[in-house]
């Protein structure tokens, strides 16, 4: 099943990663430029079991080269076999698949690489920067966090997407991507001394998520147990 995916796909058998074939049953268009599609597994959840911001790479043929993206699961349901993707659309190839995927599509799936673990002790209060890529992500933290308070850095505009915060517990922060770093200098301090068992969790692109885990580590000297970092993709 692996066969054609280059380098990347070698790397990955020897890895022992899974392979899994997922099928469209459903596609909806949230906003203009974030897509849920829904799809069954091809066994995946019986094979795997499920954690909280679990993701999985899917393949896509860029111009005759097999082509890898990281997508996490939405409303994962191992009873039933199913879940869901949302795609922040863009140019590329797996936004252009996402845009025309109709039910019975189907597109290859790779698991290797996804893990959580849960902060201990529990956060008195999550701090999360990310953007509509990982935004499924961030749902799927929080949700696994219920009684942890939030503050949500976020590039871009709310615009219709599909948060899932309590005006409750999480506040969000809405940032500009030129102006998200320096927002996050300015304010997360403040947040993080007053809150005694603070968790950080970056994910947005390569480079701003790498600035970011640096500073939270090095300059203000978070834990790295108490941080995760991940780049969801890179800005051209």
């Amino acid at each position: 099943m692996a066969q054609g995916r280059g380098w990347e796909g070698a790397v990955l058998r020897l890895m022992r990663a899974k392979d899994f074939t997922l099928t469209v049953t459903g596609a909806e268009d949230v906003t203009p430029r974030f897509r849920r599609l829904r799809l069954t597994d091809g066994g995946l959840l019986a094979a795997t079991g499920v954690h909280p911001t679990m993701w999985v790479r899917l393949w896509f043929d860029n111009a005759g080269k097999p082509h890898q993206r990281a997508y996490t699961l939405v409303d994962p349901d191992p009873a039933t076999g199913t879940f869901a993707l949302e795609f922040a659309l863009h140019e590329g190839a797996a936004s252009d698949w996402a845009r025309t995927a109709k039910p019975g599509d189907t597109v290859e799936a790779t698991v290797q690489g996804t893990g959580f673990e849960r902060p201990s002790p529990a956060p008195s209060h999550v701090l999360a920067i990310g953007d509509p890529a990982s935004l499924p992500a961030i749902n799927s933290l929080l949700d696994s966090l219920p009684g942890a308070p939030a503050t949500v850095w976020f590039e871009g505009a709310a615009d219709g997407l599909p948060f899932r915060t309590d005006p409750a517990r999480h506040e969000v922060r809405h940032a500009p991507r030129a102006e998200l770093v320096e927002r996050v200098r300015a304010e997360l301090p403040a947040v993080l001394r007053a809150t005694p068992d603070p968790y950080v969790w970056i994910a947005c692109d390569t480079r701003t998520t790498r600035t970011l885990a640096a500073y939270v580590r090095n300059e203000l000297g978070v834990p790295k147990k108490r941080t995760h970092a991940l780049g969801y993709w890179r800005a051209s």
